[in-house]
């Protein structure tokens, strides 16, 4: 198509959208724990709900392409992305007048809407790039989802304003590419997909996938989620609480997102030379080790390493696993990315986000209960929080955890602006965190190092878990390759040595 560029650079601006939305959260996690009392489950919740949107949606939306089309997709989720925003703003008025749990489901709502955009335009980019690029579809979507990390790299540089400006306008930020991927959206014409020129029907695209290798592939995939997404919610947090810097854990976040946007315009020559399936065992183990060496981490030089690692594992690893099924399955395209988009976005959303979350406030609560009880017993949420089977926990308060950090100097701030006002039911949830504060003040002194510690102790284990899920996926990769690889003259088609493509 001679617009091939242009619906390209749409593409690639959807994702930069989805990754501004996504960073600026994350760097907001400890704003939205601070001011309205989020356990780290609860806040993984909110960031869950997010990706599990997302997934539902790409899955939804690639059995709709042949029905919808791409160009109205597309304006679907132009309209989600633009609700979620609005939604924004109600959260702290929302707070005020009905507490923690009423804007916790507001922004989980609001984060969920944003999702649905942002599965809306997964569901239709992938399929759409491997049409538009059938000579290089490996090469092409890894210049596509280069757009992923060029939007957490924004989304960073944003988050630094956060002591200046209001959370709400900062996380709206992602409206600027979501009007400019829309304007040409408007504009295109876009391709006719497999199904619409009667090339196969959704029966013959379903009968392609059944086998063993798309069910390996669609289990990894959903590691991949895991371990990316899901990781990529809380590691600028995590590793600013080991930094003991809340902006060197973003200059971190920036750096490795700087690197992914870098190394995948390059994947098309790396393939070529090691194959698709290759790549991907180098990276699973490449990211284990990552994640490990974070964990571990305890000052900077070190933990620019670290990062540096863990950003070459996970840089390939979402866009060369469409690849190889774009190469594998060419005419069940819609169907087979679909399908593989909701397997990585719902790990994400119900496994990666939540159970990170849990894993801290596990390990972190074990830890201050065995260490310092009588600290637990102030400083613990006043719910219990639950993940999948595991047992139910009762976490760290962040609000209690913020006004410990700070000596109060924020909540008695709100209470000195609110002024007699502070009685009203509007402002009961500021009420409720300085009463605490009133209550507790003189075991301040006491109290804010346990937590401190309990804290930086489940952000570390909770990584180092983590790590063991790339560990799995490189024995995955490693089962494709001596199953699938090996018999390529008895009739396999070649996964991996695709000519890397040189034209945007």
């Amino acid at each position: 198509m001679e617009n091939r560029k242009r619906l390209l650079t749409a593409g690639f601006l959807t994702l930069i959208a989805a990754g501004i939305g996504f960073a600026v959260r994350g760097g907001l996690l400890d704003i939205w724990s601070n001011k309205y009392g989020f356990t780290m489950t609860e806040l993984g919740q909110i960031t869950g709900g997010g990706l599990l949107g997302f997934g539902l949606v790409i899955l939804i939306a690639g059995f709709l392409i042949d029905l919808v089309g791409y160009k109205n997709l597309m304006m679907i989720a132009l309209l989600c992305h633009v609700v979620s925003a609005v939604m924004l703003f109600a959260a702290t008025p929302v707070f005020n007048a009905s507490g923690k749990d009423a804007v916790y489901m507001l922004l989980y709502i609001s984060m969920f809407i944003f999702a649905v955009g942002n599965g809306i335009c997964e569901g239709v980019i992938n399929p759409l790039t491997a049409t538009i690029y059938p000579e290089a579809k490996t090469h092409y979507l890894n210049i596509l989802h280069a757009g992923w990390p060029a939007g957490l790299v924004i989304g960073g540089l944003i988050v630094f304003a956060k002591d200046y400006v209001s959370w709400e306008i900062l996380m709206a930020t992602f409206l600027v590419p979501v009007l400019m991927y829309g304007f040409i959206a408007v504009k295109e014409a876009f391709p006719k997909t497999a199904a619409e020129q009667g090339n196969i029907s959704y029966g013959g695209m379903f009968a392609k996938l059944i086998g063993p290798f798309f069910l390996i592939l669609l289990i990894t995939h959903a590691c991949v989620g895991y371990v990316e997404l899901g990781t990529d919610s809380w590691i600028n947090k995590i590793t600013g609480k080991i930094l003991s810097s809340a902006e060197l854990g973003t200059a971190l976040f920036i750096y490795t997102s700087l690197l992914m946007t870098g190394l995948r315009f390059f994947a098309g020559p790396i393939v070529h030379k090691i194959s698709s399936l290759g790549l991907l065992l180098c990276s699973a183990v490449i990211g284990a080790l990552g994640l490990y060496l974070i964990s571990i981490g305890d000052s900077i030089p070190f933990m620019f390493f670290a990062a540096t690692v863990y950003a070459l594992g996970k840089t390939f690893l979402w866009p060369t696993m469409l690849g190889v099924v774009g190469e594998r399955f060419p005419e069940s395209a819609t169907v087979a990315m679909a399908l593989m988009g909701f397997a990585g976005m719902t790990s994400a959303g119900l496994l990666g986000g939540p159970g990170i979350g849990y894993k801290q406030d596990y390990y972190a609560s074990q830890y201050i209960q065995e260490n310092n009880p009588e600290t637990y017993e102030r400083v613990k949420a006043p719910n219990e929080n639950k993940f999948l089977v595991f047992p139910s926990i009762t976490g760290i308060d962040g609000a209690k955890a913020g006004m410990l950090e700070d000596n109060g100097q924020k909540v008695l701030s709100d209470v000195a602006i609110a002024g007699e006002a502070i009685n009203e039911e509007s402002f009961k949830g500021l009420k409720e965190q300085a009463d605490w504060w009133n209550a507790n003040k003189e075991f301040a002194a006491t109290d804010a190092a346990p937590v401190e510690a309990a804290t930086l102790h489940g952000s570390r284990m909770a990584l180092r878990m983590t790590a063991l899920v790339p560990a799995a996926m490189a024995v995955l990769y490693l089962i494709l390759i001596l199953a699938f690889k090996a018999p390529k003259q008895g009739g396999h088609p070649e996964l991996a040595d695709e000519a890397p493509g040189t034209e945007l």
